[in-house]
């Protein structure tokens, strides 16, 4: 598209031009300014500030800097920064990655600003963040963590000589739901992932605290 057409309308390819073609942008900036301009996009879209997107054209058409750098970070920020206040924000992201690959820019940058704009929008929450740091204490504090009997595999002959009874099976429960033990003993009482109120989290807490009761 970008090479003359003949006289016939013919286009005549060279290596040259082909090597041309497919060559890496020059990215404008050193990496100390590559970091900051991540970084900016991050904490806007944590923020809720369209500024996400001015941060995300200006690297990619201003700077030269690769979509998928800024794409990469979304989906990280649409787990890390809403979570499951709004599950479908991370689908958005990942379906924008998607097209860019299948369709390339510029055209993309249609579907990657619907992603950002919609992870912008959403309700924000830290509740996976901060459950993965609760779960990483839990192990530092628990050492060499055994699974309860009650857990442990029962498909084999014999299991039961080794005490590997006395599972309760949710299903056969009211609510689909049976209270029992499911961590190692040193942190049987734990509980990892408190949500929030905010988005579809508010339900999740809701049945977290009729689940306690």
């Amino acid at each position: 598209m970008t090479t003359p057409s003949q006289p016939d309308g013919t286009v005549r390819l060279t290596l040259e031009v082909a090597q041309e073609s497919i060559r890496k942008p020059t990215i404008r900036a050193d990496l100390s300014t590559q970091y900051d301009v991540l970084s900016a996009f991050h904490k806007s879209v944590r923020g809720s500030s369209d500024a996400a997107l001015f941060w995300f054209l200006y690297a990619v058409e201003r700077l030269g800097m690769d979509p998928m750098t800024f794409i990469r970070r979304l989906i990280v920020a649409c787990s890390e920064d809403i979570g499951l206040a709004n599950p479908q924000a991370m689908i958005q992201a990942v379906t924008a990655m998607d097209a860019y690959h299948k369709i390339g820019w510029p055209e993309a940058k249609y579907n990657i600003a619907q992603a950002i704009l919609f992870a912008v929008e959403s309700p924000k929450s830290n509740a996976t963040a901060v459950a993965i740091g609760n779960v990483m204490s839990a192990i530092e504090r628990a050492g060499n963590a055994e699974v309860p009997l009650h857990l442990r595999d029962t498909h084999y002959k014999g299991s039961a000589e080794l005490g590997h009874e006395g599972y309760k099976y949710p299903h056969d429960y009211p609510g689909h739901y049976v209270k029992q033990q499911y961590l190692p003993d040193q942190i049987a009482s734990k509980t990892f992932y408190h949500a929030s109120e905010q988005g579809t989290e508010d339900r999740i807490k809701q049945n977290q605290q009729r689940r306690s009761t």
